[in-house]
């Protein structure tokens, strides 16, 4: 061992080892005798930190072969997404079950609230519903939602289905489930019922066979 040798440390060792770099000015040593319109090419070893990469590369690869072919019961990914599916589900419907309130319409009554009762107006507002009945809900192309003859029905269960689901077919009311949330269309089904028995500017003469009750409520001369 030179002294020169002595002198580096075992990082430098360690690092030397790894890359197998050659000194700067020993080119001359490793240079091949191609020679590409003056460019010269260096025989360099690929660097063992690569070669153990590749090496443990190819070691996993045969692992997971292995296990894919000959253990497919205990590495299935089919298998393993649908039980994340099926536990995910069984989640969804526990949830469901502890909190009925949220999930089951036949739950559903209609709120009082002052709150309540300006959010579902605006909802009204917002969703355009007053372009088919009207601001003060008397109706043009749609129904008069102040009286108490229905066609689908007016009690707040009836009232919150057809705004899920939908009017009747080739009436062009839409269903609002997928972009209005359930709180929101309870709302909506509420302020549409504390509307009813009040007094429209020009109510639409009324539609359909289904009779609510409404208690008309009293004009202040």
């Amino acid at each position: 061992m030179n002294k020169n040798s002595e002198k580096i440390s075992g990082w430098k060792r360690f690092m030397k080892s790894m890359t197998k770099a050659h000194e700067l000015g020993t080119e001359e040593d490793i240079m091949l005798d191609h020679d590409y319109d003056g460019i010269k090419e260096l025989d360099n070893v690929l660097p063992p930190w690569w070669l153990y990469g590749f090496y443990i590369t190819i070691a996993i690869s045969a692992f997971y072969i292995f296990q894919v072919f000959y253990n497919s019961e205990a590495y299935n990914q089919d298998k393993e997404y649908e039980a994340a599916v099926a536990a995910g589900k069984a989640e969804i419907e526990a949830y469901k079950a502890a909190n009925p309130q949220l999930f089951d319409d036949a739950n559903i009554v209609a709120l009082t609230s002052a709150e309540d009762l300006a959010k579902g107006k605006e909802l009204f507002t917002s969703k355009t519903c007053f372009a088919c009945h009207l601001a003060d809900l008397g109706g043009s192309i749609g129904p008069n939602l102040t009286d108490n003859t229905w066609i689908l029905g007016g009690d707040v269960k009836t009232i919150f289905n057809t705004i899920s689901k939908g009017g009747r077919p080739g009436k062009g009311m839409i269903a609002w489930e997928s972009s209005v949330t359930r709180e929101e269309r309870i709302q909506l089904a509420s302020y549409i019922i504390s509307m009813q028995g009040t007094l429209p500017a020009n109510p639409k003469a009324a539609e359909g066979d289904v009779l609510f009750p409404v208690v008309v409520e009293a004009v202040e001369e």
